[in-house]
């Protein structure tokens, strides 16, 4: 089949592509003469899809995309709500494709970019003279795979240590395991029989944002060695981090300890533990703060980096991090335009100071971090700082992301209960299952 590159006059990103057999191929992102201002851009209606559902989200990205609308008057944007990864990729495959789509996750991101499924947006990046470093170097990373920056990082999460100030007896939040360790056996309380009545902290794997990959920073932990083959079974701060854990499950005793989170309430109600004063300290993300203002009004709590290896101080202040990317899928119909709203949502300050502001996340450029219409208190400041931080790190992008996580997650769970005899064994069969899934997949 021949093809013939056609320029389309004042669309200077694009590249169509018409095929004398078969239908035309969709306009697609390319570097071309910069077009000579917003204007250019002829009408147009974009279609958006996004995983945000509730009332004050949804509100939030409309007041965003309102800021767009005011610079590209002559651009239209429909938004769908409540889109999961699976929708958007089984659109793209299907040719059906929005203009622009949004994911609440970054598992998917180095799929997306080695199939092609979201375009390169590095042409376009660097033709509007776009400067990355406005972004931190984590969240950079966990928006493109294999050199294809094919997502931008729209808001972002920190993950950090809450504790509730009434409980804590006047004790400061603990920097090292080994005070972390100290301070839940002070604090929990149990009754006559033994069971738990409030908890220092919950060590379980399995207990709401407790995942290895939010849990690993505080021990260093890598995920993947430089060729891409698992690194849990080799790395040893993964064996110092599961060593410390169950000493403390062991503490509290397995069953002791999984009756007692059976019998929480749910982790995005009222009824949360940490609301109800259940459990001293927990780690979660930023959002928790907005959750605490809505439905714990008057909770006495404060916030703090999560504890670090006691033989790694240097980590103190950093955390994990991921957050909501945003692309141009292929097969997108305006896909400069598309761009233009990509571009606006992930770069412009204004933009992003409202989304944070409504959504209690974290914005992702220094700009709006600093910006004084961010609302901030301390408590918000500390995800911020964490956010920030040099050694803050992410869960490095893999096309087999999901299935990693789940086989290591599942070891876990077994590690946690006793049934795993020999600790270095059980890694390198981790290791052996993931980098078997990597051969299948060509990694």
């Amino acid at each position: 089949m021949r093809c013939v590159r056609l320029a389309v006059a004042g669309l200077a990103s694009l590249t169509l592509v018409a095929c004398t057999a078969g239908k035309q191929a969709p306009p697609s992102l390319g570097a071309q003469p910069k077009p000579s201002g917003s204007a250019s851009l002829p009408p147009a209606t974009l279609e958006l899809w996004h995983g945000f559902s509730t009332d004050a989200e949804v509100k939030a990205f409309q007041d965003a995309i309102a800021g767009f609308t005011r610079k590209f008057p002559q651009i239209k944007v429909v938004a769908k709500k409540g889109v999961q990864d699976d929708q958007i990729t089984q659109a793209i495959r299907s040719g059906k494709a929005p203009d622009v789509a949004a994911s609440f996750t970054t598992d998917n991101v180095a799929q997306w970019c080695r199939s092609g499924a979201f375009q390169d947006l590095t042409p376009v990046i660097e033709q509007d003279g776009i400067d990355l470093s406005v972004l931190p170097a984590v969240s950079r990373s966990y928006t493109e795979f294999e050199g294809k920056r094919c997502t931008m990082p729209l808001l972002a999460d920190a993950y950090g240590l809450y504790y509730n100030k009434d409980l804590m007896q006047g004790h400061e939040p603990p920097k090292t395991l080994s005070e972390l360790t100290e301070l839940t056996k002070k604090l929990t309380v149990r009754d006559a029989d033994g069971d738990i009545k409030v908890a220092g902290f919950i060590p379980s794997f399995q207990y709401y944002e407790n995942s290895p990959s939010h849990l690993g920073p505080m021990v260093g932990a890598k995920w993947y060695n430089e060729d891409g083959t698992s690194a849990i079974g080799s790395d040893p701060a993964w064996k110092q981090l599961l060593t410390w854990q169950k000493e403390l499950v062991d503490w509290y005793g397995y069953a002791k300890l999984e009756k007692f989170r059976k019998g929480l309430g749910d982790e995005w109600g009222a009824e949360h533990p940490f609301h109800k004063g259940k459990v001293a300290m927990i780690l979660d993300g930023e959002w928790r703060n907005a959750m605490i203002a809505n439905m714990a009004k008057g909770l006495n709590y404060g916030t703090a980096p999560l504890p670090v290896a006691d033989d790694k101080p240097e980590l103190y202040g950093s955390g994990f991090t991921a957050g909501t990317v945003i692309g141009v899928p292929r097969g997108a119909k305006h896909p400069q335009h598309a761009w233009e709203l990509v571009k606006h949502l992930t770069t412009d300050t204004d933009s992003l100071v409202t989304l944070s502001n409504a959504l209690r996340n974290v914005p992702t450029t220094k700009a709006a971090m600093e910006h004084p219409k961010l609302a901030k208190d301390a408590n918000f400041q500390t995800f911020l700082d964490i956010f920030s931080h040099p050694k803050t790190s992410t869960l490095p992008a893999s096309v087999n992301s999901v299935f990693n996580q789940e086989a290591f997650s599942t070891f876990l769970v077994e590690w946690e209960k006793g049934a795993v005899a020999d600790l270095d064994a059980g890694l390198k069969a981790v290791d052996k299952r993931i980098d078997d899934k990597l051969k299948l997949s060509g990694g």
